[in-house]
């Protein structure tokens, strides 16, 4: 958390991840970001995982250091609403960032015709129109063919990474939106598809080229790391880890630490490869493993550590969720990142940050995510400057809520 972009205020109109987390990238840097939801919350209010009470840790978990206003979005009235919030006056306003289908006055040419130097950023699933989501979008992708074992079954990965991606490309563009208004004075929409997410991926990773050059593709290789060496081995206390050898300096220090150096030179010679190249440990990765998973299976974890610890070699044990949090000390408040911060509605628990840290913005502490509905009466007043009297109106009639 820092104050850098303590000038702007966004408007979030969104559900799920990806305008989520791009509004909240924007939080955690100082912008006041004020997240409108229906009254009774959204699509993505009480997703899992929850709490006992059945209050979503997710939606906490990605709305932190958000303003939260409810409105009745499915009434014209509520809507007007929303849309003045979004074209209220100031030099950093102004700015709206959301997922959803366009609802009436809240399109770019109607926020437009009442502001002209307006930022509409617009995230759809397909370029076309069509719905997509993580989930469809990744089964196009072809990583679910070549993630397992590769027996023809797809391994949809429970990671919504092009969600999060999609996210940081749209608080990406907002800065590079918001800066060329500054230097021009103009608005504009941006938009951008889910799917294109994935598939400028899957071609910067050179999967198209490989396709459209050498007329292949990526084979499935279960945990083996492709065009190098790679893989996941079992230890004495039946734990499992992953040992890489992207560097010569790393592959040079796996045959120091395990003793293995003069072994590795004799499949070498038996292959005729260069085990120095990436290309070579590839094609040696079997007889290479053959090698080293005897090695892992007679030590256990904390011997292997000791064992690789100031080597260079590089190594992870694998770890669930709650090896994670209970022993991982990286996730802990021992790293800045993390802080205990009490959640309205939840209780206290461990809460990310920003992961970035800036030289000249000193971290500041996380902010929780509000509650639903938390700051209604605060930007009705504060932002649209309706008085006391008119917001209880609004609430009477079922146009706003606060929180329950």
């Amino acid at each position: 958390m820092n104050r850098l972009l303590a000038d702007l205020r966004i408007v979030e109109v969104s559900a799920f991840v990806a305008a989520p987390l791009g509004g909240m990238t924007m939080a955690q840097l100082g912008a006041e970001v004020i997240r409108i939801d229906p009254v009774g919350g959204g699509i993505d209010h009480n997703r899992w995982p929850v709490a006992p009470n059945g209050a979503s840790l997710y939606w906490a978990g990605l709305n932190k250091a958000k303003r939260s206003v409810a409105l009745a979005l499915d009434r014209p009235e509520g809507r007007e609403l929303a849309r003045a919030i979004a074209v209220a006056p100031g030099s950093g306003a102004g700015i709206m960032l959301s997922n959803l289908p366009p609802l009436s006055g809240l399109d770019y040419e109607s926020l437009k015709a009442e502001r002209q130097d307006m930022i509409l950023l617009r995230l759809t699933g397909n370029r076309d129109g069509s719905a997509a989501v993580d989930y469809t979008v990744n089964a196009a992708s072809g990583f679910p063919l070549v993630t397992g074992p590769g027996d023809g079954r797809p391994v949809n990965h429970v990671l919504p990474a092009w969600d999060i991606a999609a996210g940081l490309y749209l608080a990406t563009a907002l800065l590079a939106a918001e800066r060329h208004r500054a230097r021009t004075g103009a608005g504009q929409e941006v938009t951008l598809a889910l799917s294109d997410v994935m598939l400028a991926t899957v071609g910067n990773l050179g999967y198209v080229g490989d396709v459209e050059i050498n007329g292949r593709a990526r084979p499935a290789l279960g945990n083996d790391l492709y065009g190098s060496f790679g893989r996941d081995f079992a230890t004495a206390d039946r734990r499992r880890i992953i040992v890489i050898a992207l560097t010569p300096r790393q592959w040079r220090g796996l045959g120091r630490a395990t003793g293995l150096a003069d072994k590795f030179a004799r499949i070498a010679e038996i292959l005729e490869a260069d085990l120095e190249t990436e290309a070579g440990r590839f094609e040696a990765r079997d007889m290479i493993a053959a090698l080293l998973a005897p090695w892992c299976a007679a030590r256990t974890l904390v011997e292997i550590a000791a064992a690789f610890a100031g080597t260079g070699v590089l190594w992870g044990p694998f770890q669930d969720f709650v090896e994670l949090v209970r022993d991982d000390p990286h996730c802990s408040t021992a790293n800045p990142l993390f802080a205990e911060i009490e959640q309205p509605g939840i209780g206290r628990y461990r809460m990310p940050g920003l992961p970035l840290d800036f030289a000249a913005a000193p971290r500041e502490p996380t902010r929780p995510a509000p509650r639903l509905g938390e700051h209604t009466d605060m930007v009705l007043s504060g932002v649209l400057g309706l008085s006391g009297a008119e917001i209880a109106r609004l609430y009477e009639a079922g146009i706003a809520a606060g929180p329950a």
